[in-house]
């Protein structure tokens, strides 16, 4: 770099392009995704002389961009703590998750997001979207091959869509404070459902969690002759 960076009591009033690096977006662990304002935020804060100063940009240099941030070669990646789940972060975040291909970590706390449903993670070994907006399980990636993932404290309310996990080689789960921690049974539910499971909230399988699932409802029926 042929300059400094600002300091850390700047680093909030501006946005700043470094350009002309040779840093590949699969050599760094925790990048920061988040896009700059928009022109039409630029506008509203009375920054124009910002937007002036911004260059126009080339399909070719955007094309060499996109080549550079290399996701397809991304092995292990942190994108937490970014809000990357707002509306005008959330068409760019896709975009770099469709392209993670080859990502078996992938981190993404406390991003507020609420569905992903659309996004398949083919070699994701281990997920963590834990403090996120999600109500259900399915809402989640698509993780053929996935084995640890980490759930706390979203908005899970239900245990329903769960079984989609039956055919994973899941074998740890965190589902701590989500409100379906406190269904009745709620550790029998959820081995019946995952017999890959062997950790659940950081407690290893125990002889009681064997048992079958709840079924006194059998007893209440009434068999007419």
């Amino acid at each position: 770099l042929f300059f400094k960076l600002p300091s850390d009591s700047f680093k909030y009033l501006g946005w700043c392009d470094i350009e002309e690096h040779g840093v590949r977006g699969n050599q760094l662990h925790c990048p920061r995704v988040r896009e700059g304002p928009s022109e039409e935020e630029l506008f509203f804060r009375k920054e124009e002389h910002t937007l002036r100063k911004r260059k126009q940009v080339t399909d070719t240099e955007k094309w060499e961009k996109r080549m550079q941030e290399n996701w397809e070669n991304c092995a292990e990646l942190n994108l937490s703590f970014q809000d990357l789940g707002d509306f005008y972060q959330v068409e760019n975040f896709k975009r770099i998750l469709q392209r993670l291909i080859r990502v078996e970590k992938l981190w993404l706390v406390d991003n507020s997001l609420t569905d992903l449903s659309a996004i398949r993670l083919p070699r994701c070994r281990e997920l963590n979207v834990n403090k996120n907006h999600f109500t259900s399980f399915k809402q989640l990636p698509k993780l053929p091959q996935i084995q640890h993932l980490s759930l706390a404290e979203n908005n899970i309310t239900t245990l329903s869509g769960i079984s989609d996990f039956r055919h994973t080689p899941l074998e740890s789960l965190i589902l701590k404070r989500n409100p379906c921690e406190f269904q009745e049974r709620y550790r029998q539910l959820v081995f019946s459902n995952l017999p890959n499971l062997k950790v659940l909230d950081g407690i290893p399988k125990l002889p009681e969690d064997c048992s079958p699932p709840d079924v006194r409802f059998f007893y209440r029926m009434c068999t007419i002759l």
